[in-house]
């Protein structure tokens, strides 16, 4: 359970090793802002949905399951989009139509079918958590990096009350700046490049533990 919930920040990444929610990992990492927001956002619902369908996987019927996990996962994202839109309406706007997306996350209907349907509550939980963690992390480290290079500084506000601002960092050297990270081709270029980073960290571990199983 627990190497598990380790894999998923480097091996079975959800972004960089699975590939899955790229839309709105793109879209969102703009700033680290949007990044920590929309990174809770599917913490939430993806381990309550995770507790809620491992809970009832004994009592649905395998033809409806899938009808059944998006229905738990649309009424979780819906009450999460109602509860920002009344105390949190900036980081609600900030994150627009990529809010509702995450009914359609492909790490959260992924997760509910290939693991909180087959396993218990507990396990499920700990698969949720370390997937949004996961996932969370992938987004802050490319809206980290965008931010950086874009900005040439690093600033933070409480994505839940835009008043407390955390820190505002001004690097040196501001003239070495490139704007072209702040926009869609930057999250591409960021992308790529962590992606290969992580497979090539990825394809070492391997390679090391095939060795190691051969000795």
């Amino acid at each position: 359970m627990w190497n598990n919930f380790k894999n998923c920040f480097i091996k079975d990444n959800p972004v960089f090793g699975l590939f899955l929610g790229m839309c709105s990992t793109l879209a969102v990492s703009s700033s680290l802002n949007n990044a920590v927001g929309m990174g809770v956002c599917v913490i939430i619902v993806l381990v309550l949905s995770n507790v809620i369908i491992s809970a009832m996987r004994k009592i649905v019927p395998d033809e409806i399951r899938i009808p059944v996990f998006i229905v738990v996962i649309a009424s979780l994202v819906t009450i999460l989009q109602m509860v920002l839109h009344a105390f949190v309406a900036d980081l609600y706007t900030s994150l627009g139509a990529f809010l509702s997306l995450i009914v359609v996350n492909c790490i959260i209907l992924g997760r509910a079918e290939a693991f909180a349907s087959k396993n218990g509550i507990v396990p499920s939980l700990v698969d949720g958590l370390g997937m949004g963690l996961g996932y969370t992390f992938s987004l802050v480290l490319i809206a980290l990096i965008r931010q950086v290079i874009s900005t040439w500084g690093i600033s933070f506000y409480n994505p839940f009350n835009p008043a407390q601002m955390i820190f505002d960092i001004k690097l040196p050297m501001e003239s070495l700046k490139v704007t072209l990270f702040s926009s869609s081709v930057g999250a591409f270029f960021t992308f790529a490049v962590l992606a290969a980073i992580f497979a090539k960290i990825k394809a070492n571990g391997e390679s090391k533990a095939k060795k190691e199983a051969a000795k």
